[in-house]
C-alpha cells in the first residue's frame, strides 16, 4: 500500500486521538494501528536513546515503527480506494519531522488540532501524573523544571509549554507545504461541534462529510492524588518502567496494569487549572497566540484570558 495519504501532524493532548477514532469509522478511509507510529519522528533508525531519558521514556521509544517496510505494512488491508492515514501528534512540533514529511510524502494533506495551550499542558501534566511516571505534585513546578528536563535528554512529551507553541510550529510548517495541504481545527470546535467539523475536515479530504458525525468519548482515567501509599506505587511504576526498557513492549503494558489500577482507585475529582496558574504562564504564550492569529487570520486571543475551557469531560458534562 506504501505511504499514508494524509497525516494527523498535531498537537498531543489537543484531540488528535478522538479525530483519530472519528475518522477510523468512515468508510472510506483507512486507520492505522497503532494510532502514532511516530514514523517520521525518526531517520530510518531506531530513536536516539539520548533523548528519551525521562521516566518511562526508553520503554515508550521501543514502541516506535521506525523501519519503512514494517511502516508501510500498516496499511495494508485498506479497502480499495480508501484513504490511508496515521496519527502522531508530535509531528507539528518536530521540524525535523516536517521535513521528512515534505519530502517523502510532498503532496500530503495535514490535519492539525489546537487547544488552548495551558489548557494542553496542564492535559499534559495530568497525563503522565495519573499514569505515575511524572515525579512533580505541583504543575507549575513540573512546568519550571521543562528547560532542565529538556537539557537531560528526556522525551518531546515532557516539554509542557514548548509543545503548545504551535504559531512557531505552523510557519514552519507552512514553508514546506502549501497552505492548501493543511487544515487547522480548533479542539473546541471538535468538541462542542463534532459533526460541523467532521464534515469539514471530510470535505477537506475530498471525501462525503455524511458518513461520520460523532465523535467518541473521551476515556478519563481515574486521578490519583498525592499521598504516602500513591508515592510509593508511582515508584514502582517508574521503576517498571526502567525495567520495561529491556523487555518488550506489550510484557511492561501486562506488568504495569495491576499498579496503574491502584494508583488510579476511586473516584477522585480531578483538579482544575487555576486562574493564578494561568496568569503566571501566559506570558510564555501571548507573543505566539499573536502569532497564530496573524498567520490563519483568525483571532486566537480568547486564550489570553485567566478563564481556562476544561477538559474534554468537563465542556461535554
Amino acid at each position: 500500500m506504501g505511504l499514508p495519504d494524509f497525516l494527523i501532524v498535531g498537537a498531543p493532548k489537543a484531540g488528535s486521538t478522538a479525530l483519530h477514532a472519528a475518522l477510523a469509522q468512515h468508510p472510506l478511509l483507512h486507520a492505522s494501528d497503532p494510532k502514532e507510529p511516530k514514523y517520521f519522528l525518526c531517520d530510518g533508525a531506531s530513536p536516539d536513546l539520548q533523548g528519551q531519558r525521562g521516566p518511562g521514556d526508553a520503554h515508550s521509544a521501543r514502541e516506535w515503527v521506525w523501519q519503512r517496510e514494517r511502516y508501510e505494512r500498516l496499511f495494508d488491508g485498506a479497502p480499495e480506494g480508501a484513504l490511508t492515514f496515521e496519527s502522531t501528534p508530535f509531528y507539528l512540533w518536530d521540524r525535523h519531522a516536517q521535513q521528512r514529511i515534505a519530502r517523502e510524502l510532498p503532496d500530503a494533506k495535514l490535519v492539525a488540532v489546537v487547544r488552548d495551550p495551558l489548557d494542553r499542558a496542564f492535559s499534559n501534566w495530568t497525563h503522565l501524573w495519573v499514569d505515575g511516571l511524572e515525579p512533580e505534585a505541583d504543575f507549575r513546578t513540573a512546568v519550571q523544571l521543562e528547560p532542565h528536563r529538556i537539557a537531560t535528554g528526556w522525551a518531546p512529551f515532557w516539554r509542557y509549554l514548548e509543545l503548545g507553541l504551535y504559531g512557531a510550529q505552523l510557519a514552519h510548517l507552512y514553508q514546506l507545504f502549501d497552505r492548501s495541504q493543511v487544515r487547522v481545527v480548533r479542539y473546541r470546535r471538535l468538541v462542542d461541534q463534532p459533526g460541523r467539523e467532521l464534515a469539514k475536515i471530510c470535505d477537506f479530504l475530498g471525501l462525503p462529510g455524511d458518513l461520520v458525525s460523532t465523535v467518541p468519548g473521551s476515556n478519563v482515567k481515574g486521578w490519583a492524588p498525592d499521598g504516602t501509599v500513591n508515592r510509593l506505587l508511582r515508584l514502582a511504576v517508574r521503576a517498571g518502567a526502567v525495567a520495561g526498557a529491556h523487555a518488550p513492549p506489550q510484557v511492561w503494558r501486562q506488568a504495569q496494569r495491576p499498579l496503574l489500577g491502584a494508583l488510579q482507585r476511586g473516584d477522585h475529582a480531578r483538579p482544575r487549572l487555576t486562574a493564578e496558574d494561568r496568569e503566571a504562564l501566559l506570558p510564555h504564550f501571548e507573543q505566539d497566540v499573536h502569532l497564530l492569529s496573524d498567520l490563519l487570520q483568525e483571532d486566537y486571543t480568547d486564550w489570553l484570558t485567566l478563564e481556562g475551557r476544561g477538559t474534554y469531560t468537563v465542556r461535554r458534562s
